[in-house]
């Protein structure tokens, strides 16, 4: 019989045994850091003391909206440092109304 674990502790078994390390540089601050992949947007920017304004928590009202690599713009309130490379550049937005 399969044992079914919890994504929790699926999650917990990963990051202890292949967790993978990406350099974090945060425009236009050049602030750079190193994250775990998994690892969520806010906390690395938290760590490297760069503030991304959040207002929701959960992706709808775009406050936390950074750019990521190719332009792609993506909510770091509901985004993790993604698997498969070794350094990520997040650009900050700076907008006056958060």
């Amino acid at each position: 019989m399969l044992s079914r674990k919890s994504p929790s502790q699926n999650f917990l078994k990963f990051s202890m045994t292949d967790a993978k390390t990406v350099q974090i540089r945060f425009l236009p601050n050049d602030v750079s850091v190193v994250a775990t992949v998994g690892e969520g947007l806010l906390q690395v920017a938290d760590r490297a003391g760069v503030m991304i304004p959040t207002g929701c928590l959960m992706g709808s009202c775009h406050a936390c909206e950074v750019e990521v690599e190719e332009g792609e713009a993506i909510c770091a309130c509901i985004s993790a440092v993604p698997p498969g490379l070794d350094e990520m550049t997040i650009n900050l937005f700076v907008d006056p109304t958060w």
